[in-house]
């Protein structure tokens, strides 16, 4: 395999969890004004979150399933805290709790935990993704009476999920569908499987369905399934491409929900980035502006990848999961990692192991 495919496929994965810890400590910050006074220099490096957040609504998500808290709920057994999260549960009925409280500067989140099981699964599988083996994995990493990951919030998708499973569901069956199922928490996952998976050679167009298949174990929608397909095809295009190819073509023909001409306008414009993704643009989760968001952030700053996950981390909102989706498309198209945070993760160790792994044990003969 060819050293700058190598290089781009590790530099990707590093970037996914610094994208995903620099963001970490101001993660659904949905005030701008209340950010910078929480951090008035800035996120510039690894942060611990502070004690009090402003935005969080926490206390408002339903502890037994997937959403809000409704009298639909009533009577079904508690998930968080009983089943998965354990020992959590007294942090989501107060207000303003962060949402990963009690987390240090460098540690990851529970959807990059994930990340990490998927890898350490594709490696004992020989570099390809293997369905049950990560679901037994990722229901060990949430249910572990022992905490597995340091996370104290877990996403409407996890709470869905595990309400289902306890309910008696077949592990494969578990999806649940509310409000913000197509959110791009669900794509964070995605860039292991399609490295792994083409490096050892599956061709593109299985790669992107057995990534619809993975996510429509989390994540059944048609419209982030459209967006996961997107990414898939980009990641592979920016993995492969050759100097001929622009990086700036590729990330443009990427986008979806918000047209390519609008797009470029924004790009190519002069406006802050806090009134393109914040006014333009929602720094909310949902999947029909987060992944324009995304592509923006990559296309704008693409030659400086750690301005561009800073830039990321301080417009607020899903920074996180939009942080690990920018840092492997940064990572892709420079060939190394944003800055010098990787050495930096409270995992580095297992991460950098795990990154290892699953490229030096592929088959690619590219």
């Amino acid at each position: 395999m060819e050293k700058h495919i190598t290089a781009r496929a590790t530099a990707a994965l590093q970037n996914l969890f610094i994208g995903d810890a620099l963001a970490m400590p101001v993660h659904w910050f949905y005030n701008v004004h209340d950010l910078d006074k929480a951090f008035p220099k800035g996120i510039k490096t690894f942060e611990a979150p502070p004690e009090f957040h402003p935005s969080s609504i926490m206390s408002l998500h339903s502890t037994s399933q997937g959403g809000r808290k409704s009298a639909g709920a009533a009577g079904k057994a508690d998930i968080v805290g009983d089943v998965i999260l354990k020992g959590k549960a007294s942090f989501w009925n107060r207000s303003n709790v962060h949402y990963h409280q009690g987390m240090s500067a460098g540690d990851n989140t529970l959807n990059a935990h994930c990340a990490l099981a998927l890898m350490n699964v594709m490696h004992q599988s020989g570099g390809h993704y293997d369905r049950d083996g990560f679901l037994q994995a990722y229901i060990q990493l949430m249910t572990s009476d022992e905490p597995a990951h340091p996370d104290t919030y877990a996403e409407s998708y996890h709470r869905g999920f595990f309400s289902n499973l306890n309910a008696g569901s077949a592990p494969d069956q578990c999806a649940a569908v509310t409000h913000d199922t197509p959110s791009v928490g669900g794509l964070v996952t995605i860039a292991p499987l399609v490295i792994g998976e083409r490096l050892n050679g599956t061709s593109l167009a299985d790669t992107r369905r057995l990534c619809r298949e993975y996510l429509a174990l989390t994540h059944p929608d048609a419209s982030l399934a459209d967006v996961c397909d997107a990414y898939v095809d980009l990641i592979d295009g920016l993995l492969f491409r050759d100097d001929s190819t622009s990086v700036k073509e590729l990330l443009l023909t990427a986008t979806r929900g918000l047209p390519r001409r609008e797009l470029t306008k924004l790009v190519e414009g002069n406006r802050p980035e806090r009134e393109v993704v914040g006014r333009t643009l929602s720094t909310a989760c949902y999947i029909s502006d987060s992944w324009p968001a995304v592509l923006y952030f990559a296309c704008k700053h693409q030659q400086d990848p750690l301005k561009a996950l800073q830039l990321n981390a301080e417009v607020g909102g899903d920074n996180v999961h939009r942080g690990s989706v920018l840092g492997v498309l940064l990572g892709l198209i420079h060939g190394g990692p944003a800055g010098d945070l990787f050495d930096q993760l409270t995992e580095q160790a297992s991460i950098n192991r795990a990154i290892e792994r699953l490229i030096n044990n592929t088959a690619s003969t590219r």
